[in-house]
Parts: C-alpha cells; sequence; structure tokens
C-alpha cells in the first residue's frame, strides 16, 4: 500500500475550500460531476456519480476534513483514508488563501499513479479554475 501527500494553495479563503469539499452542489460545480455529500461525522460520501464512496470520520469546520474513500475499480472492500488540512497563509497584499495539505493512506500500489494524477487534474485544476488562479 501506498501513501500520497501532496501541497496546494488555492486563491479562496479556507471556509471556501470546506464548502467545496463538503456541500453537494459546491462539490459538483467545481468536478462537473455529481457529488452527495453528508456532511456529519459518518456520514455518506459519493463523488464522480458512483465512482467515489467513502464516510466522513472526522470534521473540523474551516480547518479539516478526514474520510474513509475507495473508488469503484479497487479491490472489493479496499478503503484509504483521505485527509484534507487546510490553513490560512497570505499573499501578496495580505490577501488570505487557504493551504491544503493532502494525504491519502492506504491506496493500492497498482492505482497510485493514476490516483496521483487524478488528484491533480479532477481536484486541484479543478478548484484552482473555480477559484479564478
Amino acid at each position: 500500500m501506498k501513501i500520497l501527500k501532496q501541497e496546494i494553495v488555492l486563491n479562496a479563503s479556507c471556509h471556501e475550500v470546506y464548502e467545496a469539499f463538503m456541500d453537494s452542489e459546491r462539490h459538483s460545480m467545481f468536478t462537473h460531476d455529481k457529488a452527495e455529500i453528508d456532511r456529519v461525522v459518518g456520514g455518506k460520501i459519493k463523488a464522480y456519480g458512483d465512482y467515489i464512496i467513502g464516510e466522513n470520520l472526522e470534521l473540523v469546520p474551516d480547518k479539516l476534513i478526514v474520510q474513509k474513500w475507495r473508488a469503484n475499480d479497487w479491490p472489493k472492500e479496499h478503503f484509504s483514508i483521505v485527509r484534507f488540512e487546510l490553513k490560512e497563509i497570505f499573499g501578496l497584499r495580505g490577501k488570505p488563501k487557504a493551504k491544503i495539505i493532502f494525504t491519502q493512506e492506504n491506496i493500492p500500489e497498482s492505482f497510485y499513479e493514476e490516483i496521483k494524477q487524478g488528484w491533480q487534474d479532477y481536484y486541484w485544476n479543478s478548484l484552482k479554475t473555480s477559484f479564478g488562479w
């Protein structure tokens, strides 16, 4: 099993980024595909139709999202843990930005490169576009 770590800075507040991940409508807008997110601990999540399914394990509004997560083409019943830690940083002229410290643990080795590129293509680049990067 593999671990993926990435850091991303967005032209948005931590609140805006948290809402993009946790609000079904906003998530659907930036990913351009259906998402269903029950925004409570223990709540179920679906993204990209039914391709991604999971459950919220820990939520700290505007600061932390931890989810049990899997893709439907992974080995049966195999889940990874994704962690989005949100930190406020300041850019030029003191404008706040959100830094995402992202970790995904327990990725099946044969899917690692695909998952690594998928976060770039389908999440980080889409969020950058959504927030006017």
